[in-house]
């Protein structure tokens, strides 16, 4: 995973990644890495996208870092129950621990827009929805790609070994 080195974006962020239920996040793969270093991603571009906007980086911030704040809750859900789903959680999830504006809730209630139905109220949710669906593409594609160059690396194998074989 990247090493976000801008000293700004680590002061804000630091509160949350004290937060050891947060931390769980770390066990759980997402998108072909973990959840947490997704949120992290999803977190460093928002920042940076509305930091150039002269936007309220900081609530941007750190509500891109928890969107996507949920555990085991929709486990028990098919894929598209967990997708509409899991902002709700991550919002319950997020609310335990940081005191969210409304802003923030709205940022991460709609951050699965148009899968959730309702639209964004604000720029900086706009900005953080489609900063994760491009985090999204990118790593299923970065995964993809990993999975296609094994696939490769066996098929070239056995083609050698069954040429060498006869």
């Amino acid at each position: 995973m990247n090493s976000y080195t801008d000293e700004e974006f680590d002061s804000i962020v630091s509160p949350i990644l004290e937060i050891e239920e947060f931390n769980r996040l770390k066990y759980i793969t997402h998108h072909g890495i973990t959840r947490f270093d997704h949120s992290m991603r999803v977190a460093y571009y928002s920042y940076k996208i509305s930091k150039s906007l002269r936007l309220d980086y900081k609530e941007v911030t750190e509500a891109a870092l928890l969107h996507d704040f949920f555990l085991d809750e929709v486990d028990s859900e098919n894929r598209v129950g967990r997708l509409r789903h899991h902002p709700e959680y991550a919002v319950k999830n997020a609310s335990k621990y940081v005191d969210l504006s409304e802003k923030q809730i709205d940022i991460i209630r709609t951050h699965m827009f148009p899968v959730t139905f309702t639209p964004p109220k604000y720029l900086e949710s706009w900005i953080v929805d489609a900063v994760d669906d491009v985090a999204a593409l990118y790593e299923k594609g970065y995964c993809m790609h990993r999975q296609l160059r094994t696939a490769m690396f066996l098929f070239m194998f056995l083609v050698v070994n069954f040429v060498k074989m006869r």
